[in-house]
């Protein structure tokens, strides 16, 4: 007979300690307003009316509008604030203390990111802080997860979500909700040496692929020699940042007004987008590049090139024909 009063035991004191308090609160709450309703009838001719005393009672709000007149009564009135009050205020306190735990998982990236179709970015540097802040200007409606290991709190708590740990880790990357996310940006850590950052970006990107194998990545390679092995792990993207430095500043040594031209050209796109547009998204029937080319610029469009599966053609000779499943590199 004592096995089932120990089971619902076991299974109250299991319950978050806040429900816990609350189910104690209003159980006495009710249990003094039917007691106090059965001792002065008059007084409380209904259970409502000795619930509503018992609740502003332990409230200590204490409105007057109902309040026992005889002894019992009274002391029914002291007990109730002597054994109520401590647990409705226990209950508001783990109220509080759980709202600012919750708050502090958030900011310290503890908590688990619960949308879908956003975007990943891995690692936090001036790369990836540009990355948000471009985001945050130009206000464009993408929820952005960070997965950084070497900060303490959130950078940017207004506007993104913020998971501390390792990104190789398949916990910190579910914690992330990598299984619903649009894409992921794999930057390389400048904590560490180029062949580690390297080493490192590719198990991230193993780890992510064995967990959504269709989730589009990007990739950051520092290194030539580890460019191969990202495409093996399944990068669908990879941009080569030493690679790009190098070019400008060999190019800024042979020719420094040409570079400067070059620079300044690139200080002004920031402010512009980088587009890949499906050339049925803009006009089936224009098949001739350069015809395709004034169109667009009639329009406020500058093309760039076409892609062409995995092969980027830049500014194409006139005579170059356009295929269907072509893709427009476009500046808008």
């Amino acid at each position: 007979m004592s096995t089932l009063p120990n089971s619902m035991l076991s299974r109250f004191l299991r319950l978050p300690l806040s429900i816990r308090v609350l189910t104690i609160s209003l159980t006495i709450i009710i249990l003094f307003g039917f007691f106090i309703t059965w001792i002065e009838p008059e007084t409380f001719p209904t259970l409502f009316e000795g619930i509503w005393w018992a609740i502003i009672t332990t409230s200590t709000v204490g409105y007057g509008d109902y309040a026992p007149i005889t002894i019992l009564g009274r002391l029914t009135g002291i007990a109730l604030i002597l054994t109520g009050v401590g647990f409705l205020s226990t209950y508001l306190v783990t109220l509080a203390t759980a709202a600012v735990a919750k708050q502090n998982a958030y900011l310290e990236g503890k908590s688990t990111y619960r949308g879908q179709n956003h975007l990943i970015i891995i690692g936090w540097n001036e790369r990836s802080k540009l990355m948000i802040h471009s985001i945050i200007k130009d206000r464009e409606n993408i929820p952005v997860t960070l997965i950084d290991e070497s900060l303490a709190t959130n950078p940017v708590p207004e506007k993104i979500h913020f998971v501390k740990g390792n990104s190789n880790l398949d916990y910190v990357l579910l914690k992330a909700n990598i299984l619903t996310a649009h894409k992921v940006i794999i930057t390389a850590d400048q904590n560490k040496e180029e062949l580690q950052a390297d080493m490192h970006s590719i198990l991230t990107l193993l780890a992510i692929k064995g967990l959504n194998a269709n989730l589009p990545c990007i990739v950051e390679i520092l290194t030539t020699e580890q460019v191969q092995n990202a495409k093996r792990a399944g990068a669908d993207e990879i941009i080569e940042t030493n690679s790009l430095t190098s070019f400008v500043m060999h190019n800024s040594l042979n020719s420094q007004d040409t570079m400067i031209a070059f620079l300044e050209l690139l200080n002004q796109l920031k402010d512009k987008k980088l587009q890949f547009i499906p050339l049925k998204n803009i006009n089936e029937e224009l098949v001739d590049y350069l015809t395709l080319n004034h169109y667009l610029l009639a329009n406020g469009k500058l093309l760039l090139g076409v892609k062409r599966g995995g092969t980027s053609y830049l500014n194409p000779n006139s005579s170059f024909v356009l295929e269907e499943k072509d893709e427009l590199i476009i500046i808008t």
